[in-house]
């Protein structure tokens, strides 16, 4: 059996995030990856040097020919750019089915560039997220998706209830972006239970890429058929051993390094 999973993303130069490192991640979870562009993106470890967005019509010509010939089992979206792109992707989500679907909110690089129009937001939440199965924000995108000042745990879980009342099946609040204490702690909602995944805070800033590799793990694991609360494990070890054995390349924000948890499977 090949299982096959499609990224809707942008494209980084740097090999770091977005669909690289989504097919990356797909690959090294078994995978078949396949891919629409959204936008190709000029930049590296110390930022972003451009945004260069493709038409929504060939966002959804690409998504048109994996759909009528190979099928996906599972896709996720990253870097949407636009409400045209995101109105676009919804379209052809709904019109393939694509049930098993992980929407990773991306809204600002590492580095502060911002890499969804802010009008894009709304549009997000009307057409994307209500098709969701699993939804990935970190604290600042779940901030800007609810309104909520997120501080703790409670806050967290509010933003998450209210993600979920706007279509989501399950939302997976990341807790990266909480600098308190020794670890991270990310949260999972499916409506009705919360569930915690703790893992040891990392100190290093070769974190480049850490949302697109932890929700590309997500949709690997969903494209085989496991449930959300196994395919969230997966993830969260696959990401933890990515940051755990960097790579130390290039000289800001450096990227995770993909193969460290087949790495650690093999030991």
């Amino acid at each position: 059996m090949v299982y096959k999973a499609l990224t809707i993303a942008g494209s980084d130069s740097g090999g770091g995030a977005g669909i690289q490192a989504d097919l990356k991640t797909f690959q090294e979870l078994r995978v078949f990856g396949m891919s629409a562009l959204t936008a190709v993106t000029a930049q590296n470890t110390l930022g972003v040097q451009g945004v260069y967005p493709l038409s929504p019509e060939a966002v959804a010509q690409q998504m048109e020919s994996v759909g009528t010939d190979l099928g996906a089992d599972a896709v996720k979206t990253g870097m949407l750019f636009s409400a045209e792109i995101i109105e676009a992707v919804a379209a052809k989500v709904k019109q393939f089915g694509w049930d098993r679907l992980v929407v990773d909110p991306v809204m600002i690089a590492k580095g502060g560039a911002p890499l969804l129009q802010e009008e894009a937001v709304s549009a997000l939440k009307t057409y994307l997220l209500p098709l969701a199965m699993v939804a990935t924000p970190n604290i600042p995108e779940a901030e800007a998706l609810t309104g909520l000042k997120i501080r703790t745990i409670e806050d967290r879980k509010e933003a998450a209830k209210r993600l979920h009342e706007q279509g989501v099946k399950y939302v997976v609040i990341k807790g990266g972006h909480d600098d308190d204490g020794e670890e991270t702690v990310d949260i999972l909602y499916d409506g009705s239970e919360f569930f915690y995944f703790t893992s040891k805070r990392i100190d290093t800033k070769h974190t480049h890429g850490t949302g697109c590799t932890f929700s590309a793990a997500i949709t690997a694991e969903l494209a085989k058929g496991k449930t959300v609360q196994e395919a969230v494990q997966t993830a969260k070890l696959f990401i933890q051993a990515a940051i755990e054995h960097e790579l130390g390349i290039g000289h800001g924000h450096g990227p995770t390094n993909h193969w460290a948890y087949r790495d650690n499977q093999t030991r």
